[in-house]
């Protein structure tokens, strides 16, 4: 009689490597003619092996939602790539769910991705040219089966997965460097929040002022 393929391997783990996020690039001279009038930016998000392997053996597939204005927002891709490419604008937060093969007995994985659009992290007065307006950002994570099925543990083990390519020659940006440019990003934003907080008290001080100088006038 075969081993049942659900009994689980305990005190085994095996993970995989994944690469999530988003590039995208302005339209320039040639818009794309379904694009709406409104959007100015090309975009796809995605989930990928690092280098560029097929995920399907244990992906079964991926889920993205996208914001409600999009038509059909929620966009289900069952096969590779798995991916979505669309046209925008703006920028949001995209929900990424993660489905696997029926053999992994697993439940999904949620992942979250804030579209970006738009180039930062570049000094005052820096002239941007076409290559810096094509934006990448993405993320680096690994999906980990702690206790896998026996089945699910075979198919991981037919094929192993992919090391993360030399600093240079990734086809794709994730580095620390793009952690710290977001983190300069959000600190440039909080300044911006803070610098309107002091003009408002100081507009608050000047009006005080002004009620305080009418009150003695009229005593």
């Amino acid at each position: 009689m075969a081993p049942s393929t659900g009994k689980r391997l305990k005190g085994v783990s095996i993970s995989r490597p994944i690469v999530y996020g988003n590039v995208a690039k302005p339209f320039g001279e040639k818009r794309p003619p379904e694009a709406n009038a409104e959007h100015t930016h090309t975009w796809t998000v995605f989930v990928k092996d690092p280098q560029g392997k097929d995920l399907s053996y244990f992906i079964k597939k991926v889920v993205f939602k996208l914001h409600d204005t999009y038509p059909n927002s929620t966009r289900t891709i069952e096969s590779p790539p798995f991916q979505v490419t669309e046209t925008g604008w703006g920028e949001f937060e995209i929900g990424i769910k993660i489905y696997f093969v029926p053999e992994s007995n697993e439940k999904n994985v949620s992942l979250y991705h804030n579209l970006k659009l738009h180039p930062y992290g570049f000094p005052p007065g820096h002239v941007l040219t076409d290559k810096d307006r094509e934006v990448q950002s993405i993320l680096y994570d690994e999906i980990v089966f702690n206790e896998p099925t026996e089945r699910m543990f075979e198919i991981l083990t037919k094929t192993p997965g992919s090391l993360l390519p030399p600093v240079g020659n990734n086809k794709y940006t994730f580095s620390k460097k793009m952690e710290n440019d977001e983190l300069d990003r959000i600190k440039q934003a909080m300044d911006k929040v803070i610098e309107e907080i002091n003009v408002q008290k100081d507009r608050l001080k000047e009006l005080e002022a002004e009620r305080e100088k009418l009150v003695t006038v009229n005593q």
